[in-house]
Order: C-alpha cells, then structure tokens, then sequence
C-alpha cells in the first residue's frame, strides 16, 4: 500500500519492497530501521520478517510484496511518488526481475512521477543497461561525505530522465562535487535522538554550486531531535525548487 508521506519533497509512498542493512556511515541511525521495529510491534504484516540474521534487525529483513504491484494503477490524479522509502529496489537480495516489474508499473502509469533512491550505485549502474528506463523515473543516490562521491559517478551512467542527489543525512563537506548530468539536489541534517549536527557551510557550498551549474536545489530540514525541530530556513529563505515534473510534460 502508499501512504501520504511528510517528506517535503514527495507526496506520497509506494513500498514493492521493505527491509535494508547498513552500507554506510549514512546508514548509521536509520529512520526505516527504527520505523520498521515499531511497526512489527503494532502488527504490521509488511514487517513481520526477521530476516537473515546478518541484517539489521527484526522486521528489517528484505521482502517482495508483489501484491503492491497494482496500487499505482488505482490512483487517478498525478502523484510524485517515492519509491521504497522503506527499503533500498537495488540491494543485492531485490531479484532484477523484481526491479523490471516495477519499472514496467511506472511505465504504465505516465500521469505519476516516480522518485527512487539508493545507496547501492554500484549495482545500480551495472543493471542500468538491463532496464527500460521510463520517462516518469527520476533515479537519486545517496551521498552523505565526500568518501561516498563515487556514487555521484555511477549515476551518471544511468540513463534516467532526471538524476539526482540527496545528501542527507550530510555528515561533512562535499568538496569537488561535480554536479554533470545531475539535474536536482536535496540537502539535510540528521534528525532524531542521536543527530549529527550539520555545518550550514557544508549547505551552503552545495547551494551555490548548484546555483551556478543551473541545477534546482531543496533544502529539507536542518535536523535535531526532531525533523522538524531546526526548521528549513537556509539563509532567510525556504530553498524547494525542483525538476520539471514528468506528469505535468506536455
């Protein structure tokens, strides 16, 4: 099933698949892992899979819910649609023949604009050939240092109608950021009880270069304890520009 979604940059959620394990520094306080518990505790069926123990914990194993496959199909108005907000579509254990699946619902469905995000660029870039990539598909990576940056090269390979970053949660600076064929950036500090602070120079130098390569830049939340607890004011302005919507192409 989706649900309306209070990520800034998004409207609703879409999960073909749940469940992940940490790759990286980003990974460290993960809102979906400590999502996920609290859901299994409520009962939720989506969740009830502890796994391979080697992941993150239980509830968090990676899952197929097929039966998910034809919720898109059932929404009539435009929707920007993040995809596996609970999970990662190219970890290892998501068959390439899952990930078709859903990438032929998003090309069936043109009047919806999807987003997917993934930390796994490695995978992604060499599957990249093996996939019809529909025009509605916005594809992003997760850059959260500058020891991730490798990521932002695996996704300019990806033939994706609009490639994008998030760098969130942005642990440090992005220095020698190349923003070539990228066409959006998202900018954010951790939240939650053990938040890392976040520069706002490191904000702002992401900021400018995206200002002077012409590319729409969002700054979703300054973190704490709460998402919502820094605010989102960058220098006395809210910062959401975004790209083109696909569904609003004529």
């Amino acid at each position: 099933m989706s649900s309306q979604s209070t990520i800034e940059w998004t409207e609703v959620t879409w999960n073909p698949t749940t469940g992940c394990d940490k790759v990286s520094a980003g990974c460290d306080n993960c809102y979906a892992l400590a999502l996920s518990k609290r859901l299994k505790a409520m009962g939720a069926e989506k969740y009830q899979n502890d796994g391979d123990p080697r992941t993150s914990g239980p509830g968090f194993g990676v899952t197929l819910h097929p039966d998910t496959l034809t919720q898109p199909y059932r929404w009539h108005l435009p929707r920007v649609v993040f995809v596996n907000s609970m999970s990662d579509l190219f970890h290892a254990k998501v068959p390439l023949d899952f990930v078709r699946q859903i990438f032929e619902v998003i090309a069936a469905t043109p009047q919806h604009t999807y987003q997917v995000l993934t930390k796994r660029s490695t995978r992604l870039r060499k599957l990249a050939g093996q996939l019809d990539w529909p025009s509605n598909l916005w594809m992003g990576v997760s850059v959260e240092s500058a020891d991730q940056l490798c990521r932002v090269d695996n996704l300019r390979q990806v033939p994706a109608a609009v490639r994008f970053l998030s760098c969130e949660p942005l642990l440090g600076p992005l220095p020698g950021l190349s923003l070539d064929g990228i066409g959006w950036v998202i900018t954010g500090g951790e939240s939650g009880p053990h938040a890392r602070p976040v520069d706002p120079a490191w904000v702002r130098d992401i900021r400018d270069a995206c200002q002077q390569s012409d590319v729409a830049f969002f700054h979703k939340q300054w973190g704490g304890r709460t998402p919502k607890s820094g605010g989102r004011v960058l220098d006395g302005e809210i910062w959401d520009e975004m790209p083109k919507l696909a569904a609003h192409n004529s």
